[in-house]
């Protein structure tokens, strides 16, 4: 591979890391109904409008699911796996691509879990600013996943230890989930 195909598959992986980025946040923060009145979700509906708005239109919600925003982000993935791999000079076969597209989808999505963990936590330690408009957000994609283990886990002198067992999960999923996923997604993709 040569210095501008590495070059554009840099370029391809920052471009459709945004638009996915902007996507996932804002079914993400649909699904734990964020104060719409926060300049960040203003921000984001008014990005991704143009986007999902049409594909609203054929493709309805399923509760607080935004079915056409995860259906848009897994097309998005599947772009941008497809262009890499042109740009390596080995192209898999389709099956194979939606498969390894919805293992990074799955990873990406698990990866985002464990920042935001790791921000509500350094968030906790700091003691910073809770009047920027992040820190509620934060706090909001991450209670959903903190509470249920919360409940469970007893809190030796205070401490909560509930970032620490989801950190945990997160990596076994990524090990024992999205792993043998994309590992499935290569072996169809190499059968072209």
């Amino acid at each position: 591979m040569n210095y501008f195909a590495n070059a554009g598959i840099i370029l391809v992986e920052f471009v459709f890391g945004i638009l996915i980025l902007l996507i996932v946040l804002r079914v993400l923060l649909q699904l734990v109904r964020a104060n719409f009145h926060n300049p960040i979700v203003q921000f984001l509906y008014k990005a991704t409008n143009p986007l999902l708005m049409p594909l609203r239109r054929f493709i309805p919600g399923w509760r607080r699911l935004d079915v056409a925003g995860v259906l848009l982000a897994w097309l998005l993935f599947v772009i941008k796996t497809a262009l890499v791999h042109a740009m390596a000079g080995h192209m898999p076969s389709w099956p194979g691509l939606l498969v390894i597209s919805l293992a990074d989808m799955l990873g990406w999505l698990l990866m985002c879990v464990l920042v935001l963990v790791l921000v509500r936590v350094v968030h906790g330690f700091a003691g910073s600013d809770n009047r920027h408009p992040i820190v509620p957000l934060v706090f909001q994609l991450t209670e959903p996943v903190l509470a249920p283990v919360r409940r469970r886990l007893p809190t030796p002198g205070g401490i909560d230890l509930s970032p620490l067992l989801v950190l945990l999960v997160v990596a076994l999923a990524r090990a024992l989930v999205v792993q043998p996923l994309l590992d499935l997604g290569l072996k169809l993709g190499a059968s072209a």
